[in-house]
């Protein structure tokens, strides 16, 4: 059985769909961070092996080593991110933004 359900983090608020859309969305902002946060250690590195390696560990420890989509689920779990419901346009108004 997977944990946690997907019961658990809709909260019978949100369908699978839109927790599939917020999964993906909180995934790829926790890819963007770290890659962002490698990028600059390895700007400043020295080219001292062993101070660099501290560097990366500098990291954090889930980010390097659980896959994203589970860091993204176990935040929505943890209420870390919320998923906001934002109400449809009308139609009308989507034409009148064009």
């Amino acid at each position: 059985m997977l944990y946690p359900t997907i019961d658990q983090l809709t909260k019978n608020e949100f369908n699978r769909y839109e927790l599939a859309l917020a999964t993906a969305k909180c995934a790829r902002m926790l890819t963007d961070e770290y890659v962002e946060k490698k990028e600059n250690i390895e700007k400043a590195s020295t080219g001292n092996k062993e101070a660099d390696r501290n560097s990366l560990n500098v990291l954090n420890k889930e980010y390097r080593e659980e896959k994203s989509v589970k860091n993204a689920i176990n935040k929505i779990h943890n209420g870390s991110f919320k998923i906001v419901k934002t109400e449809p346009q009308d139609e009308e108004e989507i034409i009148e933004a064009e």
